[in-house]
């Protein structure tokens, strides 16, 4: 769980164990159902002893150990002269001298390039259609690349699939478990993906009939030992790339359900992941509550790169539209850029003013302007290259969770917990 402090905790159970489905702190007075413990309890498969247990990957193969377990393993293979400690104090002192070396290379910053260039002109958006139909939070939102079609999300349960331009629905599924915190269209148009506390991945095969029972086609594809928090379709219908509350990635045969690569370095929940834009991408990046974001090889199931400037949970992240960089937004009330030829951090998008966390970013097609939606309601809009904030948008009666530009750059969809979700153009 995040480093915050949670004061409230309830817990929500599926298959047999406790499932976080979000991170969201409460205010010690506050009853809600928006904190959750995750807890796995049972025998452990080391000892056999029944305790709480980490859930953790030795080889690529699931296993629950306890946390006496864990530490012995750790400490297997140690020289006489170290100890754990020795060994962090190591890592730490390796990290410190990446940072040094990546500082070399810091000879100016993005805003100082960007002075010559011309500043944005008067920037006028609203909504232009209001999406009503969830019965309680919308937790996420994806285009179809006919630019027309959304499907969403919600903790009711539901997914439902719109036309935008209409504000029609086309297709409403109801999942077997609230907190339906993913979904996803594929590239072709003829399948959404979704999941959430069930901890699966889930595959409907959409028709022309709309009156046609989708949960009879239903294929479960994914499984992880915890709740699902995104996927993602790759350039083909055939595979899906997932993140969950266990704290791996992994990628999916859609047909057979078999599991292609997992994604081990994040020490905490993942929260989010994005594809790398390109139509032979083979690399995605994700984030988490670890405040890490790591930028993964599809291939070989390796972190090449990693960055933690972050100081709290990064909830979501976006590539730059030519794939050379990515954004990140986090509850440390920022939106962040990171260069991956050049390996560091090259902006940083906040205000004073701005104190409630980020939970959703995306860039405009251009790659010139960064969305941001808020847990304060709004979204602001930010010139990437000056890093100056170009515009506020008000609308949303309630945090912003989940935020999307249209394929043709043309609109975004915004979805929030105060169950609608909104296109802006």
């Amino acid at each position: 769980m995040s480093e915050r402090g949670v004061t409230l905790l309830s817990a929500c159970i599926s298959n047999g164990s406790f499932s976080c489905p979000q991170h969201w702190a409460c205010p010690p007075a506050e009853m809600c159902d928006q904190t959750f413990l995750a807890i796995t309890f049972g025998p452990c498969d080391c000892c056999s002893d029944t305790k709480p247990l980490m859930n953790i990957y030795l080889k690529n193969e699931p296993v629950n150990y306890c946390s006496l377990c864990v530490e012995r393993m750790a400490c297997q293979g140690l020289q006489p002269n170290e100890t754990l400690a020795t060994l962090k104090m190591e890592s730490e002192t390796l990290k410190t001298k990446l940072e040094e070396e990546r500082a070399k290379l810091h000879d100016v910053e993005l805003h100082q390039v960007a002075e010559r260039v011309e500043a944005l002109g008067q920037f006028v958006m609203k909504t232009r259609r209001t999406l009503k139909g969830h019965g309680n939070k919308v937790l996420c939102m994806d285009w179809c690349k006919d630019k027309r079609r959304i499907v969403s999300s919600s903790q009711d349960g539901k997914v439902i699939v719109w036309d935008a331009f209409t504000t029609n629905k086309e297709h409403a599924v109801t999942m077997p478990c609230t907190w339906v915190m993913a979904c996803a269209y594929a590239p072709s148009g003829c399948a959404v993906a979704c999941g959430g506390l069930d901890n699966k991945c889930s595959v409907y095969p959409l028709s022309l009939d709309k009156n046609e029972n989708l949960a009879a086609k239903k294929k479960s594809v994914a499984m992880h030992t915890n709740y699902l928090s995104a996927c993602s379709f790759t350039n083909s219908d055939m595979q899906i790339l997932t993140s969950s509350g266990d704290g791996t990635c992994a990628l999916w045969d859609v047909e057979s359900g078999q599991l292609l690569q997992s994604f081990h370095g994040h020490s905490a929940d993942v929260l989010c992941l994005d594809l790398a834009p390109s139509e032979t991408g083979n690399t995605f990046v994700s984030g988490g509550c670890d405040k890490k974001a790591n930028v993964w090889d599809m291939r070989s199931g390796q972190c090449i790169q990693s960055f933690e400037t972050h100081e709290s949970d990064i909830n979501s992240v976006r590539y730059y539209p030519s794939g050379d960089a990515f954004a990140s937004g986090s509850d440390d009330a920022t939106c962040r850029l990171y260069d991956l030829r050049a390996d560091r951090e090259v902006a940083i998008y906040s205000k004073e003013s701005i104190i409630f966390g980020a939970s959703s970013v995306d860039f405009s097609l251009s790659g010139r302007l960064l969305f941001g939606g808020y847990n304060d309601y709004t979204i602001n809009v930010w010139d990437v290259l000056k890093g100056t904030r170009v515009s506020i948008l008000f609308g949303h009666e309630n945090r912003v969770s989940t935020l999307r530009v249209s394929p043709d750059g043309t609109a975004f969809c915004s979805g929030s917990w105060d169950h609608t979700l909104r296109i802006w153009a």
